[in-house]
């Protein structure tokens, strides 16, 4: 089985960055179907545009535009491209950069998508400074790269034993749907009293109901903010904002700059 080193993709590079231990790259992806391999390092794969599916031994996980994808450094695995063009952006961790930052390289254990909204939201900065590549985009892609790091345990990578089963059907409601919702129309969808998801929604998803749904429609943007082709306009009422004022106020809030300053950096 191929053994993929330090920076080592299948695709064509288009660019790549390396900041004392961490690989930034972008990628076009030409194979319809690579061989099975692992990686020397773990790493992020976000998925710029297409449609991919990753293959382990365990499973196959559709990766759609926006998708972010961990990839532990000793999992084999196989991509399959399933669009005719599919491009994306990689941040590689060397194991020795956890070591020196004295972090836990334990909580990086299994190769998942991540949907939490606030680490995309991280990850959409990243971008950002690796598309600038200015005089201050060094520091700053360390300050978020230790912040995506710090957050990574509330993606909860290993089940927690006193979840309730139905907060992972809450998620999936929530990522799945623009439709404006109520605690009386969840509470009927998940057959959960209200009171049981008022008390248990700042503890599992680490905020308000209505934060983490107004952070999921600003991830849900960035992909199509990757389409020039799209307006504003269009992607307002693609992720389902009210209207646009409203889109541009919270992806501000969210993301630190408007969507057209974002847009004039990543297209």
């Amino acid at each position: 089985m191929k053994i993929l080193s330090k920076g080592e993709y299948y695709g064509i590079m288009k660019s790549e960055h390396n900041y004392n231990g961490v690989i930034l790259s972008e990628y076009n992806y030409l194979t319809q179907q690579t061989d099975w391999h692992y990686h020397e390092n773990p790493y992020l794969m976000y998925v710029l545009q297409g449609n991919l599916y990753d293959n382990n031994k365990r499973k196959q996980t559709a990766c759609t535009t926006g998708s972010l994808f961990f990839y532990n450094w000793d999992e084999p695995h196989f991509n399959s491209k399933h669009s005719n063009f599919a491009k994306g952006f990689h941040i590689e961790f060397e194991r020795q950069w956890f070591k020196d930052k004295q972090l836990d390289l334990n909580l990086w254990e299994g190769s998942r998508l991540i949907n939490n909204p606030n680490l995309h939201h991280v990850l959409a900065k990243l971008y950002f400074e690796f598309k600038c590549h200015d005089d201050y985009s060094q520091v700053s892609t360390e300050l978020l790269l230790f912040q995506f790091c710090e957050g990574i345990d509330s993606i909860q990578f290993t089940n927690t034993l006193d979840e309730p089963k139905w907060i992972h059907k809450l998620k999936e409601v929530l990522h799945q749907t623009n439709k404006n919702l109520s605690l009386e129309s969840l509470s009927k969808e998940l057959g959960v009293h209200p009171a049981h998801i008022s008390r248990a929604v700042p503890k599992y998803l680490k905020t308000t109901l209505g934060d983490y749904i107004r952070q999921i429609k600003v991830k849900n943007s960035m992909s199509y903010m990757m389409n020039p082709s799209l307006s504003l306009t269009d992607i307002t009422y693609m992720c389902g904002f009210s209207d646009q004022s409203h889109f541009i106020r919270l992806f501000k809030m969210y993301i630190g700059m408007t969507p057209n300053q974002y847009r004039s950096k990543i297209n």
